[in-house]
């Protein structure tokens, strides 16, 4: 391989990064959209999005002159770890915040950016540094100190069950979002088909355990529509992206600024208030991030 050619696969890998990075971003807008929709149940709301999605994927598709079965022949094993990954993550969640107090199920469910980390050194050619596992642990103590700074946080074993959800929560992500890599020669658009078949499980779901509720004005619709179209749409799309061509473990080191930047936007335009233990933990997850995104600023060691 020439020079010019590792320029090149090294500018690719960067370009990946930031396109990852778009999925993070997009996450921290989930809570602000999501507390503008009180009134749909859990479930049927993941079912709208995912519906959403997968619906903007089709129009796409369609716009391209690009055959929709032709997206969907996919091979058993990546359909078998899209529906892992989107349907698992998202229902193991909606799980873990029923049987158990939702401030330690967020702070576990968080364990998945240091999994990422961590899971990462089992690839091909990937090896961690000293700076990616500062950088994670860092990001998981901003976010220990953001999450425990809005009360009170005690490990009761009544809800041990709700814990094991969660972690499981985290494990599924994680591991999802790593074994990705194997499948990089699936194209990204084999998303949208996750998408659909999350869906149409999260519907049947919803059948069977909720009372359908529609949005009750505009706003709801509205933010219905940005949730599909965003975290829970354009999001996936570039964390597969990234996942497959990109630095993983700057990535998992990045993801912790999902939960802080989430606050910081409940801070300006919803419910939150700017408080000393969100100022200390925006201090540590940038100061991980920083740290975990060594390779990309040509750091070494």
């Amino acid at each position: 391989m020439t020079v010019s050619d590792t320029t090149a696969d090294a500018a690719q890998r960067k370009r990946a990064t930031l396109i990852g990075t778009v999925a993070i971003l997009l996450w921290a807008s989930l809570a602000l959209f999501t507390t503008a929709t009180p009134s749909i149940p859990a479930l049927q709301l993941t079912a709208m999005t995912f519906t959403l999605s997968f619906a903007a994927t089709l129009v796409l598709w369609l716009i391209r002159g690009e055959g929709v079965l032709r997206h969907l022949k996919l091979p058993v094993k990546a359909w078998a770890l899209g529906i892992y990954g989107l349907f698992g993550y998202h229902a193991l969640y909606f799980l873990a915040l029923k049987l158990a107090p939702p401030l330690e199920a967020s702070l576990i469910n968080y364990l998945w950016p240091l999994l990422i980390v961590l899971f990462s050194a089992l690839l091909p050619g990937e090896r961690l540094r000293w700076f990616h596992l500062a950088g994670a642990g860092l990001g998981l103590v901003g976010t220990i100190v953001l999450i425990t700074g809005k009360g009170e946080v005690g490990f009761d074993p009544r809800f041990a069950l709700g814990y094991a959800a969660a972690f499981t929560c985290a494990f599924t992500w994680s591991s999802y979002s790593v074994l990705s890599r194997r499948f990089a020669a699936v194209p990204t658009d084999a998303v949208g088909g996750f998408c659909g078949a999350t869906a149409l499980l999260s519907w049947i779901l919803h059948f069977a355990t909720e009372t359908t509720a529609w949005p009750n004005d505009p706003v709801e619709w509205i933010a219905v529509a940005a949730l599909g179209l965003g975290p829970v749409g354009l999001a996936f799309f570039c964390w597969d992206h990234g996942m497959k061509r990109g630095d993983i473990r700057a990535l998992g080191s990045m993801a912790y600024a999902a939960p802080l930047l989430s606050t910081l936007l409940l801070i300006l335009f919803g419910p939150g208030v700017l408080t000393v233990p969100v100022a200390a933990a925006c201090t540590l997850i940038i100061g991980g991030a920083l740290l975990g995104t060594g390779d990309l600023r040509g750091k070494r060691g």
